[in-house]
């Protein structure tokens, strides 16, 4: 079924900063009524309003224009280009900084919203988004771009349908994240009750627990330069190419396939991420390895990552400064207990992982037939 093709700016409000002075880190406030989105606030899951910052009341009011409504769409048009997320509700008044577009429907009765946060999601839309920006120094989206973009409209009911397939995979893997939110909270309570007040022992200290370092309990490599990198998945770069904070893109061969932690080397730190498939650790990060596994994830969280920072222009951690770190050391049988009952938590937690990735590679399938016709759901309930 082959839908008509109508222009991107008949149908949204597209608007960013214009003449807008940025705001100075000084400017921003630690809380407070109005709330700012800016690029670190949005993520591969859509807003994360914890990253939001607060101004005052005479800077949000500067630009009336782009005050949030909900069911607004933001796209970063600056940096790292692309990004998206969906305004489901608004709980404080809230604007967006000037490297991002607010995208709003203005025929709802002809176009679903949902169906527009999906279609700039879809694998047209990063091919329109790189051929734009591919080759330029400073990569940069302009309002004009989406203006005269070709979008494919099907009538509203089959916009709904389309909708209602992909908003119950999201919808899935949201649940599935808030899970595994939950787990890790459970985890690091458990954490704290064990080995910081010590509930097991009377909420004293006991004798027989000493104290030592990371390098006691754990190993720690560095990763290391990929044979190929690839920005997304193709034929042969296949295996996750693990940075400093995420997957930063796909190699044709795997590093590691054992249960391992990394967190940064050089730039970001703090960031602790948890792999037990085949992946490839770039070299800007470092790689720990532990047969008590889910106790060493607990102390990497808890790390003053600012205080063994090397150097100011580029911020390194080595190997000897991990290494060093001190630790508390219980004994084997609390040890062996923890990663027990843990580590039963953080087997759901693996699952709800895997999940998610063959769900999101369900989706990605699927949006691009949905969206260009190739997939007839006129027949489909929903």
């Amino acid at each position: 079924m082959k839908y008509n093709t109508v222009k991107l700016g008949d149908y949204l409000y597209i608007k960013g900063r214009i003449g807008w002075k940025g705001l100075k880190k000084s400017e921003y406030l630690s809380d407070g009524e109005y709330r700012i989105i800016n690029g670190e606030s949005l993520t591969k899951e859509g807003i994360d309003w914890n990253k939001a910052g607060y101004i005052t009341q005479e800077r949000y009011l500067e630009s009336p224009e782009i005050m949030l409504e909900p069911n607004d769409i933001l796209i970063t048009k600056d940096g790292t280009i692309g990004k998206i997320g969906y305004v489901e509700e608004i709980e404080k008044p809230t604007t967006v900084a000037s490297g991002i577009f607010v995208v709003r429907n203005i025929k709802p009765l002809k176009i679903n919203t949902r169906f527009i946060y999906h279609f700039l999601t879809s694998s047209y839309f990063k091919r329109f988004i790189k051929m734009r920006t591919e080759g330029s120094v400073i990569p940069h989206l302009y309002q004009k771009d989406f203006v005269e973009l070709d979008f494919p409209l099907p009538d509203i009911t089959l916009q709904c349908k389309i909708v209602g397939i992909l908003d119950a995979i999201e919808k899935k893997i949201r649940v599935n994240s808030e899970i595994n939110d939950n787990l890790l909270q459970q985890a690091s309570a458990i954490y704290q009750a064990w080995f910081e007040d010590y509930i097991l022992y009377d909420g004293s200290l006991p004798s027989k627990w000493r104290q030592g370092t990371l390098a006691d309990i754990a190993n720690v490599t560095s990763g290391k330069r990929p044979p190929v990198k690839s920005a997304e998945k193709t034929d042969t770069a296949v295996i996750p190419l693990v940075g400093a904070a995420s997957v930063m893109g796909y190699t044709t061969e795997a590093n590691h396939t054992d249960k391992i932690l990394v967190t940064g080397r050089v730039g970001t730190h703090g960031v602790i991420q948890r792999f037990n498939s085949p992946c490839w650790t770039s070299d800007n990060t470092l790689v720990i390895t532990s047969n008590f596994y889910e106790y060493t994830y607990q102390i990497l969280q808890r790390i003053d990552y600012s205080s063994m920072n090397r150097g100011s222009t580029q911020p390194l951690i080595t190997q000897k400064d991990m290494n060093k770190v001190s630790i508390l050391i219980p004994d084997q049988e609390t040890l062996h207990d923890f990663e027990t009952l843990v580590g039963q938590l953080m087997e759901q937690y693996q699952a709800n992982i895997l999940e998610n990735n063959k769900l999101a590679e369900i989706r990605d399938a699927l949006l691009p037939q949905l969206m260009s016709g190739e997939l007839d759901v006129s027949d489909i309930n929903i």
